[in-house]
C-alpha cells in the first residue's frame, strides 16, 4: 500500500552534527590560546556555548546566524568573568569562523540514494522536510540532485516543531494512517509525528546533539521504529504495513 513518507535533511539523509562539531573544537582551541588554559576550563567553555546556541534556537530558530553569534556570546561571556578586553579583530575570526560551518559540501549518510530509489520504486509518496534557512538548505539539495526524489515537495521551516508539521500536515491533507516522519532528531522529527498522529522512524546516530533528546511522553497512535541505518527503512515499513493490513 501506497505510503507517504516524510524525510529530514542533516543527520538522516546527509552529515550535518560532525562538522559543527569540529568547528566548535577550533572555536574552543582558540578560546584556550586567547584566554589561557589555567584561566578557563575546556569543557565549561563547552557547556556555556551549548547554553547560548540552544537559548538562540528557542528565541531564534534555525536561523543561520545564530551559530556564529553563539561564539561571539560565548566569548564575551568569558571576557567579562576574566576581566580580558574583547577585540573587534577575535570577533571577527569567530563570527567567520561560525559562518564556515555552512561551506561545507553536502556529504550523503551511506545507502541514502539506494533507500531513496527503493522507496519511490515501491511507490510511496516522498518528501523533504527540513530545520533551516531555505537559501542554505535548497543549496545542500541541489548539491545532490535530491530535487528527483521530492520534486515540488520540500518544505523548509526555520521552526521545525509541532505546529510547523501540523500546518504541513493539514495543508497537504495527508491521510495521517499512512503517513510516516523519519528523522534522527527525538525533538524536531519524533515527538512532532507523535502528536500528529503520524507513523515515526527515529534514525538513531552515534553522537546526537543534546538540543535533540528529550523525553517522548506521547502514546505512539501507529508505529514508533527506532533504526540505524537508511537501508533498513524500506523493509522497516514494508514490514509494518504488511502486518496491519493481515491485522486488520
Amino acid at each position: 500500500m501506497k505510503q507517504t513518507l516524510f524525510f529530514d535533511l542533516d543527520d538522516t539523509l546527509i552529515h550535518c552534527n560532525k562538522y559543527f562539531y569540529l568547528t566548535i573544537d577550533r572555536f574552543v582551541a582558540d578560546m584556550l590560546v586567547w584566554f589561557g588554559a589555567d584561566r578557563i576550563d575546556e569543557e565549561e567553555v563547552r557547556a556555556k556555548h551549548m547554553e547560548l546556541d540552544i537559548a538562540g534556537i528557542h528565541a531564534l530558530g534555525f536561523q543561520s546566524d545564530r551559530f556564529p553569534q553563539s561564539f561571539i556570546e560565548t566569548y564575551r561571556h568569558y571576557a567579562e568573568l576574566t576581566g580580558r578586553r574583547t577585540s573587534a579583530r577575535e570577533e571577527d575570526r569567530l563570527w567567520r569562523l561560525g559562518r564556515s560551518v555552512y561551506d561545507h559540501e553536502a556529504e550523503p549518510y551511506p545507502h541514502m540514494a539506494e533507500t531513496l530509489d527503493a522507496l519511490a520504486r515501491a511507490g510511496h509518496e516522498l518528501h523533504l522536510y527540513t530545520g533551516g534557512e531555505p537559501l542554505i538548505q535548497h543549496r545542500k539539495i541541489a548539491r545532490l540532485g535530491l530535487e528527483r526524489y521530492f520534486e515540488s515537495r520540500i518544505y523548509v521551516r526555520q521552526h521545525k516543531n509541532v505546529d510547523a508539521l501540523e500546518h504541513i500536515l493539514t495543508a497537504g491533507g495527508q491521510d495521517r494512517d499512512h503517513t510516516w516522519m523519519i528523522g534522527n532528531s527525538i525533538r524536531t522529527d519524533v515527538v512532532p509525528a507523535l502528536t500528529a498522529g503520524i507513523h515515526a522512524i527515529h534514525m538513531k546516530t552515534d553522537a546526537e546533539w543534546i538540543y535533540n533528546l528529550i523525553d517522548i511522553e506521547i502514546e505512539p497512535r501507529g508505529a514508533f521504529l527506532t533504526l540505524r541505518q537508511l537501508a533498513e527503512v524500506p523493509d522497516a515499513i514494508t514490514g509494518y504495513v504488511s502486518g496491519a493490513q493481515r491485522s486488520s
